[in-house]
């Protein structure tokens, strides 16, 4: 996957908030989804100061496995909650870079526009790569929802304020809920749709939780 520099990486806080101010004018909201075949899911593991970023090509609906890339590399950027993609965002990229197919759909383990600014590590990198993205995050970073029944696929939207910036989703019955959100060139609708239809009876979507084992045993294999 070739991929054109959009702005540096290495930025001090007040220019990485500065980035996300300015690229929160490019979010676009509407399906540019004309077929969707192909999805990439991402994930990134840490040992100390290292980061093994992780991508697997899916096909659509099957899921079955089509390409694997990943890369170690140095973290540049600290923990800061609210500038996550200026931490995972280089490793990702990177790791992007060696897929050598085309796919319609980048899905993440983190925020789309469920971000204060608007800006999640899926808005943020679909902005970058020009690409549909979905955000799938373990935890709210903000916004409020209604109290979720305790049921498969119970569904609440998330809100800040009057405005709509996601879904709560607990996947499963028993489970804590995930929080969905369009990263940038795909609506709402769309989103929760896809990514329900991404569900094989785990709490997260399959493709990430795959993405995940891959990581997190590649890590296993680097460390222990």
């Amino acid at each position: 996957m070739q991929i054109a520099p959009l702005h540096p990486w290495q930025v001090s806080l007040e220019e990485a908030i500065a980035i996300q101010q300015k690229l929160r004018e490019k979010i676009h909201l509407k399906t540019n989804l004309k077929k969707l075949r192909k999805v990439a899911a991402t994930d990134v593991a840490y040992q100390e100061k290292m980061a093994i970023a992780g991508v697997l090509v899916f096909s659509y609906p099957e899921l079955n496995i089509l390409e694997k890339s990943i890369i170690l590399t140095e973290v540049k950027f600290p923990y800061i909650p609210g500038l996550l993609s200026f931490r995972e965002g280089p490793p990702l990229i990177r790791a992007l870079e060696k897929i050598k197919q085309d796919v319609d759909l980048l899905l993440f383990d983190g925020q789309g526009i469920a971000h204060p600014r608007r800006m999640g590590i899926a808005t943020h990198l679909g902005i970058y790569l020009n690409l549909p993205s979905i955000g799938c995050a373990k935890s709210r970073l903000t916004g409020k929802y209604n109290s979720l029944a305790n049921k498969d696929g119970a569904i609440e939207p998330l809100y800040d304020g009057k405005e709509m910036i996601g879904y709560a989703v607990r996947v499963k019955k028993n489970t804590r809920p995930i929080f969905v959100s369009p990263g940038n060139l795909i609506d709402f609708e769309t989103t929760l749709k896809v990514t329900l239809s991404l569900c094989r009876g785990h709490k997260i979507p399959e493709p990430l939780r795959i993405a995940h084992l891959f990581v997190n045993e590649n890590k296993k294999e680097r460390w222990n």
